[in-house]
């Protein structure tokens, strides 16, 4: 990716011309430390006009408007937001839409964004799996959402686990590991904790759902190890700006 643009785009998704998709970095917008440069939070500490600024810079780089988009405020659970019409939401941590000119939207600082496309039905869906989240099947149920309410076929689906913390940096105690499969984390003698493989765990639901393995794409990218173009919560002690990663149809 180019270090300083405003957004990356998952290859996955540029073989589809009516697609928009991407997630947003930390480059390219007004924002001052330590929410520099393009926190689009609008729940941080930042100046809410600079975020403002951040989000209208983002917007008109994807060639869209704030107003097409449909979002919840997130609350790391499993609920999910089926619109034909942009505006936000309460309680959910996923968007799913159908419809033409309107955005699915999720807000993320380590954790996981995952965007699915349906491309035959052209529904689109954007995730957001915290380790609760993802847990609790927050991709498998938004998958069968898609199925049960618009028909959704495995083979007819490209999606995209994003950027987040990785397995290296998500040092967890047994509170949170527990909750886990043993082949998404690993013991690590020296420190006494477990690392968890957030990344894994979410695209394993895509795959047991049936989704072909090359129409999966993992990104390569940390919020940790690239915190250089992306925020994190962990690193950066919670004060630290926050990224979208966003899907519609053009």
């Amino acid at each position: 990716m180019s270090t300083k643009s405003l957004f990356y785009i998952p290859p996955i998704f540029q073989a589809f011309s009516e697609l928009i998709a991407a997630q947003s970095t930390r480059h390219g917008g007004v924002s001052q430390s330590p929410y520099h440069s393009l926190n689009l939070g609008g729940s941080t500490q930042d100046d809410p006009e600079a975020v403002l600024e951040n989000k209208r810079l983002f917007y008109e780089s994807l060639g869209i408007k704030e107003s097409q988009v449909a979002s919840s405020h997130q609350v790391h659970g499993t609920e999910i937001f089926i619109t034909n019409q942009p505006g936000r939401e309460q309680g959910h941590d996923a968007v799913i839409t159908n419809q033409a000119g309107v955005m699915a939207l999720v807000t993320i600082a380590d954790c996981t964004p995952i965007l699915v496309y349906d491309a035959r039905t052209q529904v689109v869906a954007a995730i957001h799996a915290g380790w609760r989240g993802t847990v609790a099947g927050i991709v498998a149920k938004t998958l069968k959402t898609m199925q049960q309410t618009y028909g959704t076929q495995p083979e007819d689906c490209y999606a995209w686990v994003g950027t987040c913390i990785d397995e290296c940096s998500f040092e967890v105690g047994s509170d949170v590991s527990d909750h886990f499969a043993d082949r998404f984390k690993r013991w690590d003698e020296s420190r006494q904790k477990f690392f968890v493989d957030l990344k894994a765990a979410n695209a394993y639901p895509l795959q047991s759902f049936g989704i072909p393995d090359s129409q999966i794409e993992i990104s390569p990218y940390s919020t940790v190890l690239h915190n250089e173009d992306y925020f994190s919560h962990r690193l950066e002690k919670g004060i630290t700006g926050r990224m979208v990663a966003v899907i519609g149809r053009k």
